[in-house]
């Protein structure tokens, strides 16, 4: 990589995204801020960033066209960062098949196509970064938070496997995984919450919507530092310098604290079932 990268963020209109493209200007790099609005990015552009328009749940032929228009700007693109998404909430009965499928389409499709349309740019250059947004609860499920859960265990299962995939050809890749951090994450417009049909559902749903609820501005995580380290392990800077780029970044005390509890109760569960879970291989 050279010194001075070019980036692409999708979903930068706030939150992470917003935060990235005022973190890159200011190391002096080069980046184009998108959004399904350009209206909702004018101001990343008046700070210096270059603006695209982009809907990552476009067809295939659309995000292929885009990313042709995003590499003539700069002329190349040397990291994309696949950041939109949101939040769905709702139990497995009350979400219906279509809301499963729009969540999926943002969090899920939407980061493996436009990773698609710029895979062509880095196999020719041989070289390029990929980041992988996820969260924290692509390692725990939660009750009534099936939609949003299952599409970040989805998307560490793809960026574990596109990593494989890419490393021979020079390209990296990183699924960064945030705990709560104070961004504009938890507020309504940013949340899809379905209510519950069922009186069995009732107190439980209502119970987790108005914790979040009451949570949101008080996330431990704080934005600024969650991006400057991604920005410092993709370049190669700061605290990172030298280390190499892992597989996964957990990011928060929360997120180390989640990932250790899943690890140590996964190793118990090895230890007491490992009997049965052992004895189903064909016998000699």
């Amino acid at each position: 990589m050279s010194s001075q990268l070019t980036w692409i963020i999708t979903g930068t209109s706030s939150g992470f995204g917003e935060i990235f493209v005022k973190q890159i200007l200011a190391r002096g790099d080069k980046v184009i801020a998108t959004a399904r609005s350009l209206s909702k990015i004018q101001h990343l552009k008046d700070a210096g960033a270059s603006t695209l328009e982009l809907d990552v749940t476009a067809p295939q032929s659309v995000l292929d066209a885009k990313s042709k228009e995003a590499i003539a700007i700069y002329g190349r693109i040397d990291v994309l960062v696949n950041n939109a998404g949101y939040c769905g909430l709702g139990t497995l009965e009350d979400v219906n098949h279509e809301t499963w499928v729009q969540q999926y389409n943002t969090n899920v499709f939407g980061a493996v196509d436009v990773t698609r349309a710029f895979m062509p740019h880095f196999r020719e250059k041989k070289a390029g970064t990929v980041i992988f947004v996820g969260s924290i609860a692509g390692w725990a499920g939660s009750a009534a938070a099936g939609p949003y859960c299952s599409s970040k265990f989805a998307l560490q299962g793809i960026a574990e496997s596109f990593a494989a995939e890419a490393a021979p050809l020079g390209i990296k890749s990183m699924v960064v995984e945030p705990g709560l951090f104070r961004t504009s994450f938890l507020k309504p417009d940013n949340t899809n919450f379905m209510e519950t049909q069922f009186a069995e559902y009732k107190e439980m749903t209502e119970g987790l919507y108005g914790a979040m609820a009451q949570y949101n501005g008080k996330q431990p995580g704080d934005p600024e530092k969650g991006v400057a380290a991604i920005l410092d392990v993709v370049k190669q800077e700061g605290k990172a310098s030298g280390r190499g780029m892992p597989g996964h970044l957990l990011l928060g005390t929360d997120a180390v604290a989640t990932v250790r509890k899943e690890c140590l109760e996964t190793l118990e569960l090895l230890k007491k079932w490992e009997d049965i879970s052992s004895s189903t291989d064909l016998s000699e």
